[in-house]
């Protein structure tokens, strides 16, 4: 067990840099935090759709924290290594009402609950059905105080972190943050006992967790300017490193315009910023320590990068990913 710990009611509801610390730690020590669920307990297992109707919003998504890393400076990387996971007995999953990628389309309010058999390690969708899900639980928020002042929702992900929900960020993983404040102030929350790419719906499996993690300062990676990470999920026998792009949706009207703010006009989302920026972040990380040239690295991301929809939902920000599998490198001639 950690000598540092973060209790369920040390959180708060902002990044903001002027938010102090509930612990100082050295570089390199663990964290063990006990996160209540996304809705913040407002939901319990004996819920039920009309639940829904009195939550307060405002009081959605919390995270446990601040923790100040000591060493920590402004253009370091912060590495936090996933030692482990620990989710509640129980979830919930539920379509909120102007939340999710086809929010018009599913205008009305529903609650699903879940038991998790974390020995088996699933849940059950549907058992009269056969449907089962596998539990791969991981924290949906992770990520430290942003440079700029003032109070910014956890609700979108942000360059330095923040609302991810990027399911590959399990026990064994490890996410890269820029720091842009001494002390990076990490924080942590939004438990998932699973989720699929995108988490379309704006709910994943919502589960409280405990979870541990190892907290590093990084000298050597002044080219991580968003979350990158590295993972053996999607597949146990490749090891990903993966970049990411996070973005606003840009609106493409009928005549071809484009603009990030005009959504009055009829539009549809367009994501390729961040796609875009997921693979500058894989060339630059190419560059730097496979020291390719950047042309081999922008065709290497073509024939061996794979880009995923990790976050399509926190408005007004989007995650793609460019994963790359690490068995193409190291090979003898």
């Amino acid at each position: 067990m950690s000598i540092h710990s973060v209790r369920r009611e040390q959180c708060h509801l902002a990044w903001d840099n002027s938010i102090a610390p509930v612990v100082r730690i050295q570089s390199g020590q663990t964290v063990d935090f006990d996160c209540l669920d996304a809705s913040n307990g407002q939901l319990e297992p004996n819920s039920t759709t009309a639940t829904l109707d009195s939550l307060v919003f405002s009081q959605l998504d919390q995270v446990n924290g601040p923790v100040y890393v000591e060493g920590a400076q402004p253009g370091d990387t912060l590495q936090v290594d996933v030692l482990s996971i620990k989710t509640g007995g129980w979830g919930w999953s539920a379509l909120i009402p102007g939340f999710g990628l086809l929010a018009d389309e599913f205008p009305e309010p529903a609650l699903k609950l879940w038991k998790l058999d974390q020995a088996g390690g699933f849940a059950w969708f549907d058992q009269a059905k056969g449907i089962k899900i596998p539990l791969r639980p991981f924290a949906g928020e992770m990520g430290v105080a942003r440079g700029v002042k003032g109070a910014f929702s956890t609700i979108p992900p942000y360059n330095t972190g923040g609302n991810v929900d990027t399911k590959h960020l399990t026990v064994d993983s490890t996410l890269f943050l820029p720091i842009e404040v001494e002390g990076a102030l990490f924080s942590i929350g939004d438990g998932h006992a699973a989720q699929g790419d995108g988490e379309v719906c704006g709910t994943a499996i919502e589960t409280p967790m405990k979870v541990t993690v190892r907290l590093t300062v990084r000298k050597d990676r002044p080219y991580t300017k968003t979350p990158h990470f590295s993972t053996s999920v999607s597949d146990k026998d490749e090891q990903y490193y993966c970049t990411t792009g996070v973005e606003p949706g840009m609106y493409l009207d009928y005549v071809t315009h484009w603009t990030s703010s005009d959504t009055s006009r009829p539009c549809e989302l367009d994501m390729r910023k961040a796609a875009q920026s997921a693979v500058r972040q894989m060339i630059d990380f190419l560059c730097a320590e496979h020291k390719l040239h950047r042309t081999e690295a922008y065709m290497l991301c073509s024939v061996a990068g794979d880009l995923r929809l990790h976050e399509v939902v926190d408005m007004p920000n989007y995650v793609v990913g460019m994963m790359m599998p690490q068995s193409i490198f190291g090979h003898a001639s």
